[in-house]
């Protein structure tokens, strides 16, 4: 299908004479001019002929009952506090765009909230004539015993991942004007921190500050109000071949500190911190992750770390004094050590306690440690959190560790599952004698039911890949399930990023899936004829989080392959199940999970009946020359390295692509505004597939959206109906 281009070129960065891979011919190159009168011309062509396919009445029935799960009133209001205020972000019917709006705790608590209004999105759009989309707000910390006043507001033009900052006064709802001072920083892409009440700390690519060839700040800068980018001072820099320059002010008071972090590629990172004008580097290996709270700096190495003869193996928590490691100790707290099945997700501090957010083979478990008592274990006492029902996914985290009183150690605590509606529950942490941490909790809210979950039975089950590894996987089935091989089945992954599927409520999926049924099909010999709905199957492969850095690096570069064995492994192990076959099983990804399914498609093709690849990376010869690609080669390697192209070109889809394979059904989505990774590469796919006169290929590009594919419920709920409207007619609609 194609040829190798003879002219070398040298390689970005590289020593000089360094020559980079050949790049194979690529017909479809013209479709990379994202905004082109011709190649949107294109898209159009193909978004209509795919609507004409998919877009029938069955459509539009499961498109509104997927958009009223998206929209119900119902569903859980998440919130943060700030202050005495507690702040939710709300799209529904009627506003679309969104509402930013507060509450008190009463309020909140009573379960059906007076909310303030502080910002209407909808009306900003209309009001600008700019579709914005909002992407967070970070407050300034107030004087002591003054409100939370002033935020400065993520909103982004179209989705993407640039924004325009804006600073915001809540209490009079408005933005402040910047001809009084008010910032207003051009959309980019960058991250703002308050300094002062006066001062931002800006890193950005807006007004021709230097961007990495990740596409992300080289820079950060200082500036205060009234002050241009352009004139404001430079505080930090970083090599155009690292991936992002980040700045981020902590103003805990006591504890204040300043930081630059140098994102040297994806899973490397050096942070320093401001001391009497000069930066200071916390002197740990790059791979290491860190964080500070009041006087601790924790440790999380991604690799196994070595500090003075004793070895910390990847995935542990540690912790030391932050002033003394930076004076130069180097004694080491152990605060979790990962085992085989076990690995840390996350933590979080209230004001007196660490709360470490555990998988034990995908399962949560919730320790909870107190840093001012000794551990057996591990060097602070741990108690159990007892709030984890098996094959749950349940997440805490502190409400507000610097409130007065028992407030400061309360947590929230977020519970789901696969047939569990998500629950809100808040806690507090006590001490409690020789007993260690004790805790209250109190049910705040609960997601509505959207499908009759009761019907339904999640299970966990492992298949095993090619090099013996036991691969963890969760199907969710009716509880009366056939084993005939028959049922329409959809296989959903990720695997990059240390990224972990765990399970999680969709009312979505509960209705677009697992609740639709098939035409009433013959049963087995001697049965009546039955219909039957969907199977819902989440695989942990390698390349994901489920087991720790360990599990993310087993699928590293040239070892991708052993992520796509997994994945290919529990598809075997469903069929032989008898949970399906062939032609009823479908697969699903989208991002690296796109680049996943498109592997499923190139090396698997026997295996599936069905393929949705959303905004995926398919073309890995030149991922790392559009949008943010060049950020992601310390996951998959670097293209421009002949050395490495060879691995990668033995899982770039768009490359292995072959004539007079029987491929399955395809369908292929993007988004025009995705400026993550960009909508070309699905475009070309679709192209090439479609050129070389492979039947059922399919491709739509939603003209706004980001990376995410919608910025809105109605944009969410038509790119999900598609998805699994395409899955259940190619694999549901065939005959037995």
């Amino acid at each position: 299908m194609t040829t190798t281009a003879d002219e070398q070129t040298p390689v970005p960065g590289a020593a000089s004479g360094a020559v980079s891979a050949p790049e194979p011919v690529d017909e479809n190159i013209w479709l990379e001019e994202i905004y082109g009168e011709e190649q949107l011309a294109w898209v159009r062509e193909q978004n209509a002929r795919t609507e004409e396919l998919l877009e029938d009445a069955e459509y539009g029935e499961l498109e509104g009952r997927i958009l009223e799960v998206l929209d119900s009133t119902d569903r859980i209001a998440m919130v943060g506090k700030h202050g005495e205020w507690y702040y939710n972000f709300w799209k529904d019917r009627a506003n679309p765009k969104g509402l930013w709006r507060r509450t008190d705790w009463e309020s909140y608590r009573a379960g059906a909230p007076t909310w303030e209004i502080l910002l209407d999105i909808d009306a900003l759009a209309a009001d600008e004539g700019e579709e914005w989309v909002f992407h967070g707000a970070n407050f300034l910390r107030p004087a002591a015993g003054q409100p939370h006043r002033l935020a400065m507001l993520a909103l982004s033009p179209d989705g993407g991942d640039a924004n325009r900052y804006r600073e915001f006064d809540v209490e009079t709802r408005s933005f402040v004007d910047p001809e009084a001072g008010g910032f207003d920083l051009p959309t980019a892409k960058g991250n703002v921190s308050w300094l002062d009440g006066d001062t931002l700390l800006v890193a950005t690519t807006a007004d021709n500050l230097p961007r990495t060839s990740s596409s992300y700040a080289r820079t950060g800068v200082v500036l205060g109000r009234g002050e241009s980018l352009a004139a404001a001072e430079r505080l930090f820099e970083i090599p155009e071949d690292h991936m992002m320059a980040l700045l981020a002010h902590d103003s805990t008071p006591g504890f204040e500190r300043t930081f630059a972090v140098d994102w040297i590629s994806f899973f490397e990172k050096r942070t320093s911190v401001l001391r009497d004008g000069s930066w200071v580097e916390i002197d740990v290996p790059a791979d290491v992750n860190l964080s500070s709270h009041r006087e601790w700096l924790l440790f999380r190495p991604q690799g196994d770390w070595t500090v003075n003869g004793t070895s910390y193996p990847a995935g542990s928590l540690l912790a030391a004094n932050f002033e003394d490691f930076l004076a130069g100790s180097r004694e080491l707290s152990v605060l979790f050590t990962p085992d085989e099945h076990t690995s840390l997700q996350s933590w979080s501090w209230t004001r007196d306690f660490l709360l470490l957010n555990l998988l034990r083979d995908v399962s949560s478990e919730i320790r909870v440690l107190d840093p001012e008592r000794p551990g057996t274990d591990v060097a602070w006492a741990s108690s159990l959190l007892d709030a984890c029902p098996p094959l749950h996914d349940v997440n805490a985290y502190a409400v507000d560790d610097e409130d007065e009183g028992d407030s400061g150690n309360d947590f929230w605590l977020l519970a789901t599952g696969f047939a569990t509606p998500t629950t809100l529950t808040r806690g507090t942490l006590t001490r409690a004698g020789v007993d260690g941490v004790v805790s209250a909790h109190e049910v705040v809210r609960t997601s509505p039911s959207f499908f009759d979950e009761e019907a339904y039975e999640v299970q966990q089950h492992f298949a095993v890949s090619a090099d013996g590894t036991r691969v963890p996987y969760f199907q969710i089935a009716s509880r009366d399930l056939v084993l005939d091989g028959q049922n329409p089945t959809q296989l959903s992954g990720y695997g990059g990023f240390e990224i972990s599927r765990t399970p999680a409520y969709s009312g979505a999926v509960g209705r677009a899936w697992l609740e639709r049924r098939t035409e009433d099909s013959a049963g087995a010999e001697g049965e009546a004829p039955h219909s039957r709905g969907g199977v819902y199957v989440v695989a942990n492969i390698r390349g994901g989080g489920e087991y720790g850095p360990a599990w993310h690096r087993a699928a590293l570069q040239e070892k991708r392959h052993r992520a796509y064995e997994d994945f290919a492994a529990v598809a075997r192990d469903l069929i032989s199940r008898g949970v399906t076959s062939r032609q009823r099983l479908g697969c699903v990804g989208g991002s690296n999970g796109g680049l996943l399914v498109g592997n499923m498609l190139t090396q698997y093709p026997e295996l599936f009946g069905a393929v949705s690849c959303g905004v995926p990376l398919l073309d890995m010869r030149r991922y790392s020359k559009l949008s943010a690609g060049y950020s992601w080669i310390a996951e998959y390697g670097d293209p421009d390295v002949p050395e490495q192209w060879e691995f990668i070109r033995t899982f770039s889809p768009y490359h292995l692509l072959r004539d007079g394979v029987d491929y399955p059904e395809t369908f292929i989505w993007t988004a025009t505004s995705d400026d993550r990774v960009g909508p070309v590469q699905a475009r070309k796919m679709a192209a090439r597939m479609q050129a070389m006169g492979i039947p059922n290929v399919w491709f739509h590009e939603a003209l706004e959206g980001g990376h995410a594919g919608a910025s809105d419920n109605r944009q969410a709920a038509a790119l999900q109906s598609r998805s699994q409207h395409f899955l259940w007619r190619a694999l549901a609609g065939r005959g037995a």
